[in-house]
Parts: structure tokens; C-alpha cells; sequence
């Protein structure tokens, strides 16, 4: 779960993730997510030891977040907690309030917002925690205040909360939204923080993320579009606190993966919006459709197994099906125990077909992948010790990708997107099927 709460954070204007607990969390965290991005990411962290565990670590907490501050002047502070400062009862909200409190002004504008989110990895899952984190933000920003008074314009920019996608997948969503001339918050806006330019010199804060401004005025949202939303119950939803707060209207799609579903979110912005998209995302989709018409053939029946986050394994299902793949598994560490139903509702040809595992470690995954006689993997680079030992591909998506280059910028969302992986998965199946031929061959 703090994994999720940094990557969230990472997403805001400003902002500093802070994990209360101890340093090899921040540490293993941070070595994760800049495997994947390639590009730098601070956590700091209110390491803990012997002493703090023991007696408490506001101490150290409050030492931590003074350094934050001297060191890189932000504007937010997200502080996640770990599983440590869980389990002795660590009360970071009253921590948070006195250490506001003590401040010689605490009104002072140069503070930063600090926002606790409470994040134990035995709780729920990195999604889990990226949910949460974007519910504690809305929450900090929008709570108490009057709309009039959130010092940003509000009243027509719709809210996306995009869940797990790759800065490249945000940059695709603002094209679209652009299309329909729809001004959107995008929380959180991972498109620059974590897969920026090159610059001169290391910049302590990142660039990007979701102006501050903006999230204040989302009370004053017209509707709010959750994309995914598969989490373990119980976790906090930011279009939900919307809903609620502020009678905000919450729509829920899958990811937009593929012809179908990506149909359904070009729909739902035709209906918010009342305008008519430009031609060149009928283009798009048409270029699409004559693809499959083109390599259909060539993935037609093929038994395919699908992981990663429960969000991403429906979008793939969804897409996989409509291409003519065979999905006989379909496997996530997540725990929403709606995983199943989610994939018959995209995917119903496959709905008693398919093994389909919830909170699914990779020995079952493995296990499964065997049994199912599966043709390809697609998840993330997690498979590729099960896809070695089977001797079949791996179709690399989602997070982490750990042993390719560009995983920040692997498109998945939309005809684009669609197109993209459509044209990969058919190309490594002809190449195995040309590494497997006794004389090899030229043409298609």
C-alpha cells in the first residue's frame, strides 16, 4: 500500500511523499518505481528504529518532515504509513494536527499541506494504496472549504482519476478529453513528474503533477469519471467522497483498452460534454478495426494467460477477447473479490472458461499457466521466470517493468493504445512461429 501512496503522491503539484516507518521501506519502494520509470523519485522517510518502535516516533516523524521541508520547500507532504508504525498504533492524524499547531504560524501559506493516509502492506495491495492516497487528497483539499473560496475557477472541468496507467496513458487521455474540448483535472498527473525531459540540473521538486488549484475545485466538478476502481473493500474512493460531499455525479468504467471499451469512454464523454468528437478519433478506431481484420488470423484461438492489477487484467480481457484470443487465465494479487464478475461482464464468452485467481501469488500463477497449456503471457515483467520455463512469450504490460527499456512510456489506453499491442502480440507470435519453423520463411 505505501508503494501505491508514493506513486499517487508523485502525481501532485509540489508534493513530497514521506513513508512513517522504516528506511528500507522508502528505500525498496523508491528503487522499485525508478526501476520501472527510469527517472528519479525521492521518498523520504521517518526511519524508524529500536527506540521508535518502542515508544512511538512522533519524534522522528516530526524530525522528518522538518528536514522535508528545509531541504526541498514543497508544497504537499504525503505521509503513508508502513506496516510498522500500524502495528504500534501510530495515531499520524493527531501527530499531524500538533505538529501544525506548534508552528509559529499555522496559518502561514509557506506551510505545506500535510496529508496522512493510512497505508499497511498486510492491509491491501499497491493499488489499494494508490486509491486511498488520491481519497486523502481530494479529502485535505476539499474538505471545509467553501467552493467559492478554493481559489481556482471550478464549474466545468470534469474530474479523471485514471487509477494505475503509465505516463504515457495520461498523455493519451488528456488527447482525448482534448477532442471533446473538455477542461479535466487529471488527479493524479503522472505525465511529466515521472517521465520528464532532460534538464541541466536535478530539480528537488518534480515537474508536473495535478495543480493544487485544480483539485481544490473539484467539489465544483460537473461529473467525476473513475477509470477501474477495483480495490479490496473498504478502501476509500475519491470519486465516491466527491459523490458524497459534494454531489458530485461518479461514473465507473473499465480501463479503455481495446474497441469496446474504449467506445464506452468516447460515449460517456459525448454524453458529459455534448459535443462530437473530431474525425481523426473515428480514424483512429477505423485503422484499428482493419488491423484486426488484417492479423486475426494470426492470434485467432491462441490460449492466452493474462496478470497484473485486477483495473489493467479486465481491460486486457476485454481487449484480448474482442481480437480472438483465447483467455484461459486470468490471475491478480488483488483482493476486490469482484474479479470474476468484472471479467464476465467485458469478457462473457470467457466467463466459464477462463481459471480466474484472486490474491494470486506466481507459484499458483505459474501452476495455473502450466495446467491451462497456455500459448502466451501477457502482465508484467513479474512472469517472465514462469514464460522461461513454459518456453512461451511474454507480452510485457503494466507495472513494473523491470527488465525492458520505456516501461513509463508503453501505451495501453484507447484505439491507439489498442493498436499498439495489438501489433506487438501479433508480431511475437509470428516470431516464435518463424524461430520454430524447420526452414524459417520470408512472408506472412
Amino acid at each position: 500500500m505505501p508503494l501505491g501512496a508514493a506513486l499517487a503522491f508523485a502525481g501532485i503539484e509540489g508534493s513530497v511523499p514521506l513513508l512513517h516507518g522504516g528506511q528500507g521501506c522508502a528505500t525498496y519502494i523508491r528503487r522499485y518505481l525508478i526501476s520501472h520509470f527510469n527517472e528519479p523519485l525521492d521518498i523520504a522517510s521517518s526511519s524508524f528504529g529500536e527506540a521508535a518502535t518502542v515508544f512511538g516516533g512522533e519524534a522522528n516523524l516530526r524530525d522528518g518532515i522538518r528536514n522535508v521541508v528545509a531541504g526541498y520547500r514543497p508544497q504537499v507532504i504525503g505521509v503513508a504509513t508502513t506496516c510498522l508504525a500500524e502495528t504500534i498504533g501510530e495515531d499520524v492524524p493527531a501527530i499531524l494536527h500538533r505538529l501544525t499547531q506548534d508552528a509559529p504560524d499555522p496559518a502561514d501559506p509557506a506551510l505545506p499541506q500535510l496529508i496522512p493516509v493510512s497505508t499497511p502492506s498486510y492491509a491491501g495491495t499497491h493499488a489499494d494504496g494508490y486509491r486511498a492516497a488520491v481519497a486523502a487528497i481530494l479529502d485535505a483539499f476539499t474538505g471545509g472549504r467553501a467552493l467559492s473560496e478554493s481559489g481556482a475557477p471550478g464549474g466545468d472541468r470534469l474530474v479523471l482519476l485514471p487509477g494505475i496507467v503509465s505516463p504515457a496513458d495520461v498523455r493519451h487521455l488528456r488527447e482525448l478529453l482534448d477532442v471533446f474540448g473538455a477542461p479535466c483535472t487529471v488527479l493524479p498527473d503522472i505525465s511529466d513528474s515521472l517521465d520528464g525531459p532532460a534538464v541541466p540540473a536535478y530539480p528537488k521538486l518534480h515537474a508536473g503533477g495535478t495543480p493544487l488549484a485544480e483539485i481544490a475545485a473539484c467539489g465544483g466538478a460537473p461529473a467525476a469519471i473513475t477509470l477501474g476502481g477495483l480495490t479490496t473493500p473498504g478502501t476509500a474512493s475519491g470519486g465516491e467522497l466527491l459523490g458524497r460531499r459534494f454531489g458530485v455525479g461518479h461514473h465507473v468504467l473499465p480501463l479503455p483498452i481495446g474497441v469496446r471499451r474504449t467506445d464506452a469512454f468516447v460515449d460517456l464523454l459525448r454524453e458529459l460534454t455534448g459535443r462530437v468528437p473530431d474525425g481523426w478519433l473515428d480514424a483512429e478506431r477505423g485503422r484499428l478495426v482493419d488491423a484486426y481484420v488484417d492479423g486475426h488470423k494470426y492470434v485467432a484461438g491462441k490460449r492466452v494467460g493474462v496478470f497484473g492489477d485486477e483495473d489493467l487484467v479486465v481491460g486486457l480481457a476485454s481487449f484480448l477477447d474482442e481480437i480472438g484470443l483465447q483467455v484461459v487465465l486470468a490471475a491478480s494479487g488483488g483482493r476486490s473479490g469482484r474479479l470474476r464478475e468484472s471479467l464476465a461482464a467485458v469478457a462473457p464468452r470467457h466467463a466459464g472458461v477462463a481459471v480466474v485467481i484472486e490474491d494470486a501469488g506466481f507459484d499458483q500463477i505459474d501452476a495455473a499457466a502450466e495446467a491451462a497449456g497456455v500459448d502466451l503471457l501477457v502482465g508484467h515483467s513479474k512472469g517472465y521466470p514462469t514464460a522461461r520455463r513454459l518456453g512461451v512469450p511474454l507480452v510485457r504490460v503494466g507495472l513494473p517493468i523491470h527488465d525492458r527499456l520505456g516501461g513509463q512510456r508503453l501505451l495501453h489506453l484507447g484505439y491507439r493504445g489498442a493498436q499498439r499491442m495489438f501489433d506487438q502480440i501479433v508480431n511475437t507470435l509470428l516470431e516464435r512461429a518463424q524461430d520454430a519453423s524447420a526452414v524459417g520463411y520470408a512472408y506472412m
